[in-house]
């Protein structure tokens, strides 16, 4: 028989054990909550504000697009808007190429 040491000896030094399995799923539940209120929620609010402006926006009202564009809206249809940019130059874009009011000059700018 194989005295008892020899086979302890021949076994290694004791491991630590398995990490918890329960603690990583805890960390990536933090990381996520953290990315959710820190990006998606604040994304969120701005992008139902947008549609609600879009909404709301009649003729006359002074605009920007999404490429930088100033302009008047002229028109209203279900899908677009009719802009003037210019006395002689009108363009037909999509609702969603709206980004949001025409700052009024001398107002703050929002950051």
């Amino acid at each position: 028989m194989a005295d008892l040491r020899i086979l302890l000896a021949l076994a290694g030094p004791a491991g630590e054990g398995e990490p918890n399995p329960m603690a990583s799923l805890v960390m990536m539940g933090l990381i996520f909550a953290v990315f959710y209120f820190v990006l998606i929620l604040p994304m969120r609010r701005k992008q139902k504000k947008l549609e609600t402006l879009v909404k709301q926006l009649k003729t006359g009202d002074k605009v920007l697009l999404n490429s930088g564009i100033f302009g008047t809206i002229t028109g209203v249809e279900e899908e677009a808007f009719q802009i003037r940019i210019d006395d002689k130059t009108r363009i037909k874009v999509l609702k969603s190429a709206v980004a949001g009011l025409q700052p009024e000059p001398g107002s703050p700018t929002e950051k």
